[in-house]
């Protein structure tokens, strides 16, 4: 849900050393490095490597490794929040328009931006395994249920209903979010995933004389 985080310019890191790198160069690296190649792939000699600096240089803005995971992830944590505080202040006086504004944004996120979408499926997956991981995740997701209920809740008027399509309608895009990450989708998948969503999540649950 859209990315601030840009490509490094190798032309300016393979000149930059020591204190004069930035610590947001080290976090975009991390951050490509598991677009790229997953957690795994998160390693400081190889980041050094890509930024064009000796290892030494990481020193200058982090203790360990752990600290420069644990930083990429509240980026990542801090960037999704604020993307929902954005849609939020979206909302205008038409509920049904609004809540057809969240499925954009949440489909645009999973498709145009594919890189962030395939950062999040790690960290999905370190969340497996990992206890502080898993709560930071819990915490994501817990803000965008929560945004999701209450576009639902002012289209409905129906606190329970609101939370249950919210639930579903999270199910799905996580559902997506699987299927256009794939290479090779056709497509015009994700026109398809918003029209059964669209149709069967939305409209299908409005009353009749509401839906025609």
């Amino acid at each position: 849900m859209a990315s601030t985080l840009k490509p490094p310019s190798s032309t300016t890191a393979s000149s930059k050393e020591g204190p004069r790198l930035k610590r947001e160069d080290w976090l975009q690296a991390a951050f490509n490095a598991v677009v790229d190649g997953g957690i795994d792939n998160l390693k400081i000699l190889t980041l050094a490597e890509t930024l064009g600096v000796t290892r030494g240089s990481f020193y200058w803005h982090f203790v360990d490794h752990a600290e420069l995971l644990q930083a990429t992830l509240q980026g990542w944590k801090g960037q999704e929040i604020q993307r929902l505080l954005r849609i939020e202040a979206q909302q205008t006086q038409d509920p049904l328009a609004d809540v057809h504004t969240l499925l954009e944004e949440a489909l645009a996120h999973s498709g145009d931006e594919l890189e962030n979408m395939r950062f999040e499926l790690a960290v999905r997956g370190l969340g497996r395994r990992d206890a502080q991981v898993a709560n930071l995740l819990i915490e994501v997701d817990q803000a965008r249920t929560h945004l999701f209920v209450k576009k639902f809740n002012r289209l409905f008027q129906d606190p329970q209903k609101a939370s249950d399509l919210a639930a579903l309608f999270y199910l799905t895009i996580v559902g997506c979010f699987q299927a256009l990450s794939r290479p090779g989708n056709p497509a015009r998948s994700k026109d398809y995933f918003k029209s059964i969503i669209s149709t069967f999540l939305i409209h299908a649950q409005l009353p009749q004389s509401s839906a025609e």
